[in-house]
């Protein structure tokens, strides 16, 4: 009878045992400390509120939008290594940043016709310029440069306070539809003017 209630035991608590084995390492993933991702997304946008006709209903308010990989320094040289010279950055981090816009618009004094396009940057040593290219949903490395609208210079001045992140803005005026989208890491500011048309 002993033996029989033994080998019932055992038979109880040999799954038991094994459950627990095969437990221990999903419990030692969920206590592993977490890390912080080396880049995240980042939105920056502008509404603009077309005129209101009287007895008419609200128009649709119209947007501009910005979507982009802010990645990190992290201690990292940015100009000349993160965003590199004399070739081609995706302008944020993994996916391509993309740009759209609900109103035609001028950019630097470049035509951008309503739609939605991807933002890549030229760097050298001495400025830039802020790419819009038709290709849209693709990785940010994923360039085709037959696909550029057009090439836009960029404003460029040195930061006396370094910026950790990858950021980008826009930023309207205070009166009209305009303003100035803007972007800084490193020690570096690009910008250009924007006017809805």
């Amino acid at each position: 009878m002993r033996s029989s209630t033994f080998q019932a035991l055992l038979l109880v608590a040999a799954p038991l045992t094994l459950g627990a084995l095969v437990a221990v390492p999903l419990a030692a993933q969920q206590t592993a400390p977490l890390r912080v991702a080396p880049s995240g997304r980042a939105t920056t946008a502008v509404t603009l509120a077309p005129p209101r006709v009287q007895g008419q209903p609200a128009p649709t308010p119209l947007n501009i939008r910005i979507d982009y990989g802010q990645p990190h320094a992290r201690g990292r040289q940015v100009a000349g290594a993160l965003i590199p010279y004399g070739e081609v950055w995706r302008t944020g981090a993994n996916a391509s940043t993309t740009f759209t816009t609900d109103v035609d618009l001028d950019i630097g004094g470049t035509m951008v016709p309503k739609g939605s396009y991807s933002l890549y940057t030229f760097a050298t040593a001495t400025g830039m310029q802020l790419a819009i290219n038709k290709q849209t949903g693709q990785w940010g490395t994923e360039y085709a440069a037959a696909q550029d609208l057009a090439r836009i210079p960029l404003t460029v001045r040195k930061l006396s306070e370094p910026v950790e992140s990858f950021t980008m803005w826009l930023i309207p005026d205070a009166e009209g539809a305009r303003g100035v989208l803007k972007m800084a890491w490193g020690d570096v500011e690009a910008s250009a003017r924007w006017q809805a048309r």
